[in-house]
């Protein structure tokens, strides 16, 4: 597991800024297969079939329940494509990647 997979994430609120883009390519380099897209983190993630995917789904809904920090989801038969931004600052910030960096290791068990 990696650091920020420790980390909780913390309320932001307006008037925060958002990372520059040199902060989040900076913290991009901790996380693997993901990319910024349109101010987003982003990942796709594959499975073998339906229930594997809803299972990741379910579970990825605890976690971000737990850390009060939500993805916008996709999901097909055997897939999950999760982006993350803060919204309350309209950009990235630290609990993007930390929750990335929980959905990474949800995805390894």
């Amino acid at each position: 597991m990696t650091g920020l997979a420790t980390k909780r994430c913390r309320p932001h609120g307006p008037g925060e800024a958002p990372y520059a883009d040199a902060q989040a390519r900076a913290l991009l380099t901790q996380l693997e297969g993901w990319t910024l897209e349109d101010g987003r983190l982003v990942k796709t993630y594959r499975f073998r079939n339906f229930h594997e995917t809803m299972a990741f789904l379910n579970a990825h809904a605890w976690i971000s329940h737990r850390e009060d920090h939500h993805a916008d989801l996709e999901v097909g038969y055997d897939r999950c494509r999760v982006a993350y931004a803060t919204h309350s600052i309209g950009g990235l910030s630290e609990n993007d990647f930390i929750c990335a960096a929980k959905s990474d290791a949800l995805f390894r068990l």
